[in-house]
Order: structure tokens, then sequence, then C-alpha cells
């Protein structure tokens, strides 16, 4: 194959001398040039070419007011690209309902680790036309936890505070939001495909900021790490959302299952009415989303033939 040359270039801070490095260079400089070097040949020019069609607000030292660093964006993107097209094969469904300009992205939340939204974000910049750069609302915790605490924002995601999103859709950004939040993420095996309470924060955000809703249905992911319980005492010592039990590490099985995703794209919703209405009247629209996801999911579930395939 002949070798192309715009291949991708390293991440911000690889000129540094190995001391100047932090642990996050240091892990993307292990893993992401592997990754990289894997992948570029297929998707290189493809991830390029959508990354230069995005609107970046960088400063003076290429990042921008949320800490977004495009050098790091490319390597996160290929092992993105990896899992999207070749570890979890994706098919990608209603992606033309995608539609420019400001878009909140609700999908349900599953898999003990957040690889569902790397590849709901991986679909709507590889897949999407034209490309959208997503940015997820994280939640607050995680700006406690080292090494994401400094990838998550380098990656363009965002700690999830009305504030922040409320900026991002006044200049016409797409956001990534999980409802279900770390309730969704730690669901245990048999509750699989069950949508777990969604907040009103979304749909306050939404009404306030004139911003249509597209509904995401994410299959193959609960099965991914499949957990049978939540040690939900020593989580609460912890302070972390959930420990789950997850039988396949007893085995040795460190990475996820090579389940096959399917992303299901809705058409968008658009709601009218006062954000700061009682809970009782936002519950009703946001009822609406998610009886629109979980019939998605139950139509997706329907077709789907086999986990793996």
């Amino acid at each position: 194959m002949e070798k192309r040359t715009n291949s991708l270039v390293p991440f911000a801070g690889w000129g540094q001398s190995d001391k100047a490095l932090g642990p996050v260079d240091h892990l993307l400089q292990a893993v992401g040039d592997k990754v990289v070097r894997a992948t570029e040949d297929l998707l290189g020019e493809e991830i390029d070419g959508r990354l230069a069609r995005i609107a970046q607000h960088t400063n003076e030292v290429g990042f921008d007011p949320f800490g977004f660093d495009p050098a790091t964006a490319r390597y996160v993107l290929a092992l993105g690209a990896f899992l999207h097209r070749f570890y979890f094969r994706t098919s990608v469904y209603g992606i033309e309902h995608v539609p420019q300009g400001r878009a909140l992205f609700i999908a349900n939340h599953s898999g003990q680790v957040p690889l569902d939204g790397v590849i709901v974000g991986t679909a709507l910049m590889l897949d999407a036309e034209p490309p959208r750069f997503p940015r997820s609302m994280v939640e607050k915790w995680s700006a406690s936890l080292p090494f994401f605490s400094t990838l998550f924002p380098r990656c363009g995601q965002v700690v999830g505070s009305p504030e922040n999103a409320r900026r991002l859709l006044q200049n016409d950004e797409a956001l990534v939001v999980f409802p279900e939040g770390s309730r969704g993420i730690s669901k245990t095996f048999d509750r699989r495909y069950q949508l777990s309470e969604f907040g009103l924060g979304f749909m306050r955000l939404a009404l306030e900021t004139n911003t249509p809703i597209v509904p995401v249905a994410v299959i193959g992911a609960e099965e991914q790490y499949p957990s049978v319980a939540n040690l939900g005492a020593l989580a609460k010592f912890l302070q972390a959302p959930a420990i789950p039990v997850l039988p396949q590490l007893l085995f040795g099985m460190f990475a996820p299952l090579p389940t096959k995703y399917r992303l299901y794209f809705g058409e968008p919703l658009s709601f009218q009415g006062d954000p700061d209405d009682d809970d009782a009247v936002i519950e009703e629209k946001v009822w609406v989303v998610k009886a629109t996801i979980q019939s998605m999911l139950n139509r997706g579930l329907k077709e789907r033939k086999s986990v793996f395939f």
C-alpha cells in the first residue's frame, strides 16, 4: 500500500523531554502511537480530513477555553476509529438525521466504562456529513480522577454543569448527554436495556437555548462488561458511583468483549416551554425522549440476530 504523506501528527508535548511529560502524555505516547500506526494506513487520511473540517476555537498555545487540544484529539479519534470500525464493528443507522448547528444528542448509557460515549462521538465525526465534533458532559466526580481529569478536557469533554453546557450550545456546538448518568453505566446484566431514571437538566437546557434533541439508542455496550452485582458499601466508602462485579476479570479478560455495536440516531425532537417550569411539567417532556429511546432500543434488539454479529 502506498504510504500516505498526511499521516497523523503527534500530540502536543512530544517535543518535550521525558521529564516534562505528564502521565497522560506518557500513556498516549506508549499506546496512542501504536494505535495510530496500526490505523493510519486505512483511516489516517479520513481522520485528518474530517478533523480539518470542524471549527476549532483554539488560543495561541493550541487549546480552547475548555482545554480541548486538537493534537491529542487526533490520537483519541484514531483509537475511537479502531474501536468503531474494527473492534466493535459498529453499524450506524439514521445518521442522516444529525442536524447542523447546536444539538443535544441524548443516549442510553451502559457498559461499566464509557466506551459508548467514545463510539457515539466517533460516529458523529466519521459517519455524519458534515462531520460533527461532539462534546460529552462528563460526571463532576471525574474531575477528581488522576489521568482522566487531564485527558477528558484535552479530548474536548466538559464537566457537566449547566453553565458549561449553555456556553457550548450558544456557540452552536453538539453535546452528547447521558441522562441516566452513573445509574445507567453501572447497571447489572439482568437490567440490560432497561432505562434508568433520566435527569431533567438536559430538557431545561434544550428549552432555554432552543436546541433540538436527537435521541440515540446504543446497542452492544450492555454486553461488553457484563456485571452480576455492585458492591454498594465499598463504592460508598471509595466515593465511587459503583463497584461492579465483572466475571470476565476473574479469567484475566480485561479488554471489553468484542460485541457488535449498533447505533440508532432518531429524528430531532423540538420542545417548547418555560425552562423554569415545575419538575412535573418538565418530566412529561423528558418522558417523551425516554420513551422514544426505549422504543428505538426495543426495535433494534428485535432486529438483532446476535450479540457479536
